[in-house]
């Protein structure tokens, strides 16, 4: 049978394809920017249809009206990254969270700790000979999908056609529904004085030929300001925005040094504006892997020169970094921040940044405190931290004492803050 039939039998309504989800079922959504909008419309529209789901998936970027009051009898959310609106869920005791690392997740899926039931998945159109390409969401989605016992996808003509190990053929999906909504999208932070100079701290930091890992964020997108400079500079990331698009389009990034997949940029996931989706689109340049593969520290130690950068909540003197909860209020979650400073510490040349800048709360709490905020997570170990920038320059903490390690990010931690921090540097030294 040629794939244009089997697509057909297959294709059917939102209403339709959601109805086959059994009572109890553990149900893994595509993640972020890949959510496939019209399914979970369908899923929660038709709520009283179902008893005891689990809704499993990262990083939300749609409505979460699954996780709502009222929503319990029907749906329960096991986050594996708390996001905006699931957080006050996951907080309020109606959703749970899951620790792990973000290159584990498929694991989870494939060895069974997590055994999938049903993958939601958003997909391109089918090429020529019947592929569907992840586009915007390989991560974690397509090793779900290869786990599921039933796949139903969204088919979007505004999903990009990604390359890599991106693809899926319609005859390994369940149900198929065709949607045409545009993709949700992340749009570009604005950048104050405070994020532009941690950029250019961090910057001071890259080499040309470097090759980089960039997060989500004000910082990360500060940092790429202040890279117009440099020269033959690679991507190896778990996701990129519209910055590197520009640093792409202005020679910067060329991906010429890279050791490992020389001439590509390597992402698992990404998250931008439509003129992000349209950049990738195709792209030869673009190539996305499922996250085991993207953020597997041992491959990401195969890019010489690899930085990573990454931000947080916290830093104590000791060099301890919380990510991801503000005390025992989870806000946020691991995802890949250990992996790449794993990853780029294991680099040849590598280099791991934590930036952040020095003050919470319209200034009123410093980030660099003498303790972690009590039963706040230590989601980046003291052993592991190599350099923390903010506003007021760079603390190079790896191989230093506690004694050296605490002045140097005494220094560089908010004017106003230095007395109070050095007072508890002189009761503990």
């Amino acid at each position: 049978m040629e794939w244009e039939e089997i697509y057909k039998e297959k294709l059917v309504t939102a209403e339709k394809a959601v109805s086959k989800i059994e009572n109890h079922s553990r149900v893994v959504f595509a993640h972020a920017v890949g959510e496939p909008v019209d399914l979970v419309n369908a899923l929660v529209k038709n709520k009283d249809n179902y008893i005891g789901l689990e809704i499993v998936h990262m990083v939300a970027m749609g409505k979460g009206e699954y996780t709502k009051e009222g929503m319990q009898r029907h749906f329960r959310h096991n986050a594996l990254f708390v996001g905006g609106c699931t957080r006050d869920a996951v907080n309020s005791g109606r959703a749970d969270y899951t620790p792990c690392f973000f290159y584990e997740v498929p694991s989870l899926f494939k060895e069974k700790r997590l055994p999938v039931d049903v993958a939601l998945i958003q997909v391109s159109e089918p090429d020529k000979y019947g592929y569907c390409s992840f586009g915007v969401s390989n991560d974690y989605t397509k090793p779900a999908a290869e786990s599921a016992k039933l796949v139903i996808a969204e088919v979007n003509k505004n999903m990009p056609r990604t390359l890599g190990d991106s693809f899926i053929h319609v005859s390994d999906i369940d149900y198929i529904v065709e949607a045409s909504h545009p993709l949700l999208e992340l749009q570009p932070p604005k950048l104050g004085d405070v994020e532009k100079a941690i950029g250019e701290n961090c910057a001071s930091l890259i080499e040309d030929g470097a090759t980089l890992q960039l997060g989500i964020g004000a910082i990360p997108d500060a940092v790429l300001l202040f890279l117009k400079n440099k020269k033959n500079l690679g991507i190896h990331s778990e996701m990129i925005s519209d910055g590197v698009m520009e640093l792409v389009k202005a020679g910067v990034v060329n991906n010429k040094k890279k050791t490992l997949h020389t001439g590509k940029i390597v992402v698992t996931f990404l998250m931008g504006t439509k003129k992000l989706y349209d950049f990738v689109n195709n792209n030869p340049m673009v190539e996305t892997y499922s996250v085991d593969y993207v953020n597997n520290p041992l491959v990401i130690m195969k890019n010489d020169n690899m930085v990573s950068i990454n931000s947080c909540v916290q830093v104590d003197l000791m060099g301890q970094v919380c990510s991801e909860s503000i005390g025992l209020k989870q806000i946020s979650g691991v995802g890949g921040q250990v992996d790449f400073i794993r990853g780029a510490n294991l680099s040849k040349g590598g280099k791991a940044i934590i930036a952040i800048p020095s003050t919470a709360g319209k200034g009123k709490v410093s980030r660099i405190t003498p303790l972690l905020d009590t039963g706040a997570a230590v989601t980046t170990s003291r052993n592991e931290v190599d350099y923390v920038v903010t506003e007021y320059g760079v603390a190079h903490l790896k191989g230093k004492t506690l004694r050296n390690r605490a002045r140097a990010l005494i220094n560089i931690a908010h004017p106003k803050f230095r007395e109070s921090l050095m007072n508890e540097f002189k009761k503990r030294f």
